[in-house]
């Protein structure tokens, strides 16, 4: 929409005194929406995107006619990020070595709920990465926000026996995949500080005691910087890359994605974000942000909310 239609819009509204109503409404689920774009996008970027087409359609809906506001403004929102997360599967194809979510940092009052954390960590996100389109909306519109499958299935065009079907296909491909006990933030913490510990005293085989056989390490710096085009498999490789971690850097913790996890900066600057999976005791799952178009956040928190 041009920059002349959208103000054409504001002024009409403003005329008829519905811009208050609307933006009111808006912002009052804005945290929502943006927790609905963000898990089914990964990026926050394109979640923000899809917030700002959501409040260009909702400014124009005649409010008299809409029954539930909140059910409305979610349909608008899952409609476009199903549009997105097309584009953006075609974007991923080309792109330079592992993607990894854009990290964001969020309250520490995230981490108390543990569903909402579990559904924003990193190692959930890459789960749903693995979920076709539909199915992905419908499993975080069901699973996570607990939507109806009636209202679900007027966001994804579906029938409400068709999403039923979808949801149960979702539950069972995510079941398999994400971690086998939900970790509690307290147990990553502990976890991670011990894992800072060994790396910036480069005792290697606290390191290995740490860490699962068959754990794997992504890197994403999307062609900008330097990183590992494929996954990095098995405590000793991992074990390698991590002692090779440049002393000058600089660990601190922080809330990302609902769990704790270390930003590394070099000079004052952000280098990397870096989340780690949990099974059973042992890391299996490390996953380093290093594009740089990627951190622009992990600077400031980012509310969600259910």
């Amino acid at each position: 929409m041009s920059e002349c239609s959208e103000r054409t819009t504001e002024e009409r509204l403003a005329r008829d005194g519905r811009v208050d109503s609307a933006t009111e409404t808006f912002v009052a689920h804005r945290n929502l929406l943006f927790t609905v774009a963000y898990e089914m996008l990964g990026s926050a970027a394109d979640a923000e995107d899809v917030l700002q087409e959501t409040w260009l359609r909702w400014a124009d809906v005649d409010l008299g006619t809409v029954r539930e506001q909140r059910a409305y403004l979610v349909r608008i929102t899952t409609r476009q990020a199903l549009i997105r997360l097309r584009t953006l599967r075609r974007r991923k194809e080309s792109y330079v070595g592992p993607w990894l979510p854009e990290p964001l940092l969020t309250a520490p009052d995230v981490a108390e709920d543990v569903e909402l954390a579990d559904s924003v960590s990193m190692a959930m996100l890459l789960v749903l990465e693995t979920l076709a389109p539909t199915e992905r909306a419908v499993f975080v519109l069901r699973e996570v926000f607990d939507i109806s499958y009636e209202e679900i299935a007027e966001a994804v065009d579906k029938t409400p026996s068709a999403v039923r079907q979808i949801a149960h296909r979702a539950r069972a491909h995510v079941a398999a995949r994400r971690p086998r006990a939900v970790v509690s933030p307290d147990e990553t913490r502990d976890a991670l500080t011990a894992f800072q510990r060994a790396i910036e005293t480069g005792d290697l085989q606290r390191l290995l005691d740490m860490i699962a056989p068959d754990i794997v390490l992504l890197t994403d710096g999307g062609g900008v910087v330097q990183a590992a085009l494929a996954p990095v498999i098995g405590a000793d490789r991992v074990a390698d890359v991590l002692g090779r971690i440049d002393t000058q850097m600089v660990l601190q913790p922080a809330q990302v994605n609902g769990y704790p996890a270390l930003v590394l900066r070099r000079g004052g600057e952000i280098d990397t974000v870096m989340a780690v999976r949990i099974d059973d005791g042992l890391i299996t799952g490390l996953y380093a942000v290093r594009n740089p178009e990627k951190l622009s956040r992990i600077d400031r928190e980012t509310a969600v909310s259910r």
